[in-house]
């Protein structure tokens, strides 16, 4: 059992990071080729949802 849960843990560690950047990368090779639509600004927030940007910090010195 405790396998299992182990082996989907490693799974989704891979399998999500790997489908939210395949999904980015095809929304910015859509624009890049045709301008922005609503399949790539979809593809673009469907990869925000499942990982997120992080922001850059802001340094104040």
């Amino acid at each position: 059992m405790i396998r299992k849960r182990v082996a989907q843990w490693a799974v989704m560690a891979v399998a999500v990071p790997v489908a939210a950047a395949g999904a980015r990368r095809l929304s910015h090779s859509l624009e890049s080729r045709r301008g922005p639509s609503r399949a790539s600004r979809l593809l673009t927030q469907g990869a925000d949802m499942l990982r997120p940007q992080k922001a850059k910090r802001r340094r104040f010195f």
